[in-house]
């Protein structure tokens, strides 16, 4: 066997253990996905970029929005805006959005400034070290989103955001609201 054909042998095997990893990665977070729905929200406590500290226990009843984004990741600042508008939209209708920061401490003073400057309503929480990011997205994966409903039951979990994302979500979060209009608040 010649090197070339020695070398594009190796390239091949090196390019299908890649392609293999992202597969089984994306099939990891699609399951991660599925079994979490219908679970019961962890509840966390986080301060928010007011240093006022936020728990996720005293919103139960309300139909509540999780969004895991950083300041570094683009396709999270292209969801963001939607996430404000749903927000604003269902807000008086027991709805909520919790934005939270996965930026770690080298960066997590960006977040304010980013935030103040787009002029987001949502309140916005701080996970430098992690840890509520890593029970409801142990992969990391940015952004991700967590449907609770009024019961405190994950509906639904999302990774990414591609343009259309935000309607499916909408759909959700309006179903969950109306159905839950008997609830108290």
């Amino acid at each position: 066997m010649s090197v070339l054909s020695r070398v594009l042998r190796t390239a091949a095997m090196a390019a299908l253990v890649s392609f293999s990893v992202a597969v089984v990665a994306s099939d990891a977070a699609y399951a991660d996905e599925n079994e979490t729905v219908g679970k019961a929200a962890t509840p966390f406590d986080l301060r928010d970029i007011n240093s006022q500290k936020v728990q996720l226990e005293s919103l139960r009843g309300k139909v509540i929005l999780l969004s895991f984004w950083a300041t570094w990741c683009a396709p999270c600042k292209e969801e963001m805006p939607h996430l404000n508008e749903l927000y604003l939209k269902h807000k008086d209708d027991g709805f909520v959005v919790l934005s939270i920061s996965s930026d770690d401490a080298r960066t997590t003073s960006r977040v304010k400034p980013y935030i103040k400057s787009k002029g987001f309503s949502f309140p916005v929480l701080l996970d430098p070290s992690s840890k509520v990011t890593t029970a409801y997205n142990p992969m990391k994966t940015l952004p991700w989103t967590v449907v609770i409903d009024r019961d405190f039951k994950i509906a639904k979990v999302h990774s990414g955001f591609n343009p259309g994302d935000e309607k499916e979500i909408e759909e959700l979060v309006e179903k969950l609201v109306h159905a839950g209009a008997s609830h108290s608040e």
